[in-house]
């Protein structure tokens, strides 16, 4: 069963957020009334997740812009994500939150948890701003996301929730036509 379209379930966790004097608790309540996303990876002191990290790092102003609030998480403690951000020049660059998830609830919610590894999957949820799940991706460990994809998916999600009736079709960027379903447009696309 998917949690696509379904609300997000209820956790509390511990976050770490470069500039900030103490550690963030963070629960469902947080990814309400603005669109999230939860952004899991397997483990700190990796390979391929610093490199995803980093890459959402140096978009994070343009998601921000479009009222998106992103949000790491692993399921290494909070602790450990400080110490990686001082230990690493790429996640340093970090600005938004970094979930540590040690009790798996967060990962196991979102349906995201390794059977038996205690690690979450390298998955995407886009939340909206009623907390349900509009978008996910999972990826598999040796394959690296695409943060300027995530950008368009994102404004493609906020134009449909914001334009009733409309599609955005393949490749669709800001800007472009979409579609509006009718029995008119079967069978002619």
């Amino acid at each position: 069963m998917s949690v696509l379209n379904s609300e997000i379930k209820p956790f509390t966790a511990t976050a770490y957020r470069k500039g900030h004097k103490d550690y963030l608790t963070i629960t469902e309540e947080n990814l309400r009334g603005q669109w999230s996303i939860l952004f899991f990876y397997p483990a700190d002191f990796t390979f391929v997740c610093p490199t995803e990290l980093g890459d959402m790092a140096d978009l994070y102003s343009d998601f921000q812009k479009l009222g998106v609030e992103i949000y790491g998480v692993s399921t290494d403690t909070h602790h450990v994500h400080k110490a990686w951000a001082d230990a690493s020049d790429t996640i340093a660059k970090i600005e938004f939150p970094m979930i540590g998830d040690p009790s798996g609830v967060l990962t196991t919610n979102m349906e995201n948890m390794r059977e038996g590894q205690g690690l979450a999957d390298r998955g995407t949820f886009l939340i909206d701003p009623d907390g349900v799940i509009q978008y996910l991706e999972i990826t598999p460990e040796g394959v690296g996301r695409n943060a300027a994809e995530l950008l368009r998916k994102v404004k493609a999600a906020q134009y449909v929730r914001n334009h009733p009736g409309e599609v955005c079709p393949a490749k669709w960027e800001e800007g472009e036509i979409t579609l509006a379903p009718s029995l008119d447009l079967v069978g002619k696309i």
